[in-house]
């Protein structure tokens, strides 16, 4: 019981400080994809605490196209780490290959909730404060856009109601539902 009673405490630690810094890496990830204003305070946050590991990385690691590579393989390191880390106090670490396989399902898992949270945000603020300025509002405006607007044109406004963001969620849920069933789930 002493174990149990100070490594639950000790995952919870590891697991909020890594996935907070993985999100903060995922989500200048999928602003740099979206080409969103990185002029953004907000933006600003973003680049400044993920640089001193992304600048290292970039001498090693070049883009491919648009994709920002060097980002991807610290995503993938940090939630192998975090992965290897939380399963070694809980019970044993698993084989590199099942850690590597769990962690790009935990990035597919973090990257659809990204985009629905996102996306219920949107919807929220439209209804509160349709028309007032937010450097968070303009970041959630780029990342939702490339897939709110083929959802527009699917489905109209129905009576002045825009559908679009209820026909992403259910597209992007039923993805979730599809595709993240293929890896394994260490914690």
């Amino acid at each position: 019981m002493p174990s149990d009673y100070l490594s639950t405490p000790l995952i919870f630690l590891v697991n909020t400080l890594f996935s907070l810094y993985i999100l903060a890496v995922m989500l200048r990830l999928l602003l740099q994809w979206v080409r969103a204003d990185f002029h953004n305070p907000l933006a600003k946050f973003l680049i400044t605490i993920t640089q001193p590991l992304l600048r290292p990385l970039r001498r090693f690691i070049p883009p491919i196209g648009n994709l920002d590579t060097a980002s991807l393989f610290l995503l993938l390191v940090l939630t192998m780490v975090k992965l290897a880390i939380i399963s070694s106090l809980a019970v044993k670490v698993p084989a590199i290959s099942i850690l590597a396989w769990a962690s790009i399902g935990d990035l597919i898992s973090l990257t659809f909730d990204i985009l629905k949270i996102a996306i219920l945000i949107q919807v929220i603020l439209s209804w509160v404060a349709p028309t007032s300025y937010n450097p968070a509002t303009i970041l959630l405006y780029h990342l939702t856009e490339p897939l709110l607007r083929p959802a527009r044109n699917l489905v109209p406004p129905i009576g002045g109601l825009d559908l679009s963001p209820l026909v992403v969620l259910i597209g992007l849920q039923m993805a979730s539902m599809l595709i993240e069933p293929w890896f394994p789930r260490i914690i």
